[in-house]
């Protein structure tokens, strides 16, 4: 352990004289992560060194603390500089790429997404976004009046937007729980869905992971009751993918969308759909593709042109992610979360939004100031103490969502804490 130290701090005084302009590479973070190779991923989580070097990749604005994750995570700067050589490339080819290695190299990096998400790549396609993956199969299977859908008034909007337009279309009806703050147990979410479910259900969507709270709800048995009901299962894993480490068929889910530019840290423009095979065929795709078998998952990844080098830059940061590794990249946004929220859960002028059991939730978190309207206190954390959060103000929450990513330090999350705790005053 002594040895180590030294070479971390060795490392982290070169890298610091290398000078602002300078950013550590993915050889560099390997060599890192082999120094803590032999650790459990808990005891690297809260190692603030280590971090400060997978830190010492981004480059980061000065002015503000960026606490808002949940909407897009930065590249660090080696896939960055991917994209950009992606960008390069195609536009040097021109039409002769478009036409001749495109298609080509999309497969190879869908093949690649599938072998991390743990799926067939004859099940999976790269899409442009969570709302189009699960929009795609919300309105693209046979409704019929009367059918009914399940899903939470706590899930994204555009995807209860979807379901209201097909309940206009379609004369489908929607069925909407509400899931508890902080429940007692799985039990007691998963008996809200199964009450909800009729012989008329023909669809149950579930997030993965709440987007507004970071409540991390029991999918797997969600669909494992609406399975033995008969009752397929959409799964919006936006905020889950990358995030936590599993594999979509853990989940035993039908459907399963999520976005790139999330978690993965993909540039903004990729997601991926997953379709078990034997539903592949069930769904109308949002653009028409011919030549291809019903049962042929390509048959809905018709786009039309979409810039390529998004596609291209999957497969380095699935590179960057690994290298990581998924057990130390949980680990530390979990330890994250609860640095902050274990320091101000008991101030009694805090309203938290998050499960209190840490095995609920991981990165994100929320957090309401009572008397004080969630934008006010968006805007007072930026303007008074320089930290950029979302507000949040619906669904019975109303807070402001804090997500830190893997270069968030702790001394980021200490200016947090000391500001909540200075707007109580």
């Amino acid at each position: 352990m002594h040895n180590y130290n030294m070479d971390k701090r060795t490392f982290l005084k070169n890298s610091a004289m290398l000078g602002l302009g300078s950013m550590i590479s993915f050889p560099a973070i390997g060599k890192m992560v082999d120094a803590v190779a032999h650790l459990p991923a808990e005891a690297v989580a809260s190692d603030e060194d280590f971090w400060a070097g997978v830190r010492g990749g981004y480059k980061l604005k000065p002015d503000y603390i960026n606490l808002e994750n949940g909407y897009y995570c930065i590249q660090p700067q080696e896939i960055l500089m991917k994209y950009f050589r992606h960008i390069q490339e195609v536009n040097l080819q021109g039409a002769y790429y478009m036409r001749t290695v495109q298609f080509d190299n999309k497969y190879a990096a869908a093949k690649k997404l599938a072998e991390l998400a743990g799926v067939s790549s004859e099940e999976l396609i790269i899409t442009r976004n969570t709302t189009e993956s699960l929009d795609m199969v919300i309105m693209g299977m046979d409704w019929k009046p009367g059918d009914e859908a399940v899903m939470a008034e706590q899930d994204y909007g555009a995807m209860l937007d979807m379901f209201k337009q097909t309940a206009k279309r379609y004369g489908s009806v929607n069925k909407i729980i509400s899931i508890p703050m902080d429940p007692k147990s799985d039990e007691e979410i998963v008996q809200l869905y199964a009450n909800a479910i009729t012989p008329k259900t023909k669809l149950l969507m579930v997030c993965h992971m709440i987007n507004i709270t970071g409540h991390i709800l029991p999918v797997r048995k969600i669909c494992d009751m609406a399975h033995s009901k008969g009752v397929p299962v959409l799964v919006d894993g936006a905020h889950a993918f990358a995030h936590l480490n599993f594999k979509i068929p853990d989940l035993n889910c039908d459907y399963y969308g999520c976005s790139l530019h999330k978690w993965l840290s993909v540039p903004i423009g990729a997601g991926l759909l997953y379709v078990k095979k034997d539903n592949i065929s069930k769904v109308w795709p949002i653009f028409a593709e011919g030549g291809k078998k019903d049962d042929d998952i390509l048959r809905l990844n018709h786009t039309g042109t979409h810039p390529p080098a998004t596609d291209l830059t999957i497969s380095d940061a699935i590179d960057f992610y690994n290298k990581i590794g998924a057990d130390r990249k949980e680990a530390r946004l979990r330890y994250l979360q609860n640095y902050w929220v274990d320091k101000v859960r008991d101030m009694k002028h805090l309203v938290l939004y998050t499960p209190s059991d840490h095995a609920r939730s991981c990165a994100i978190a929320n957090v309401g100031v009572k008397g004080m309207k969630p934008a006010d206190m968006a805007k007072t954390l930026l303007d008074k103490y320089k930290i950029y959060t979302v507000a949040i103000d619906s669904a019975g929450v109303h807070g402001c969502r804090i997500t830190p990513n893997v270069y968030t330090s702790t001394e980021d999350l200490d200016s947090l804490v000391n500001a909540l705790k200075e707007m109580g005053a």
